[in-house]
């Protein structure tokens, strides 16, 4: 294992027994849940938005799953902070697999964009953002809502 991939994998640890964004929010402007039914990983999204009501002004998540999941959306809240639904709604799942910087199996990368796929849906019921062509398949594999 390379310095690169150990560093990785401490800081997806650290998110992991020390997740940041992780609560929920009283009355968010926008929701969702998702799960992987692969694993049994949940993730649910909570979204309050800025006075100009398309800044993501605060992002929360509360679930239960692998540490690939739970880290990846901590690192996605700090991510997506401060960005416009606009914006993230379009954030190209590459964008957070290097954030999460460790090559990932075909499972666990299911595992990574689950907080991705369900903040993307929670956007959409809320802002009528569209969802992208790439999250087509993945709704079917993710139990999206």
């Amino acid at each position: 294992m390379s310095e690169f991939d150990q560093l990785y994998r401490e800081v997806i640890l650290d998110h992991y027994k020390n997740p940041r964004g992780h609560g929920v929010l009283e009355s968010p402007d926008a929701e969702a849940e998702g799960q992987n039914p692969l694993c049994g990983d949940e993730v649910s999204i909570y979204v309050s938005f800025a006075e100009d009501g398309d800044t993501i002004e605060d992002v929360r998540f509360s679930g239960r799953g692998c540490a690939i999941s739970q880290a990846a959306t901590s690192m996605l809240t700090e991510m997506v902070k401060g960005r416009s639904a606009t914006h993230v709604a379009t954030l190209p799942k590459d964008e957070l697999l290097e954030e999460i910087g460790i090559p990932l199996t075909p499972v666990r990368l299911k595992c990574a964009l689950l907080g991705l796929g369900t903040l993307k849906v929670a956007l959409h019921k809320a802002k009528g953002t569209p969802l992208p062509e790439e999250w087509a398949g993945m709704a079917n594999d993710l139990d999206l809502r």
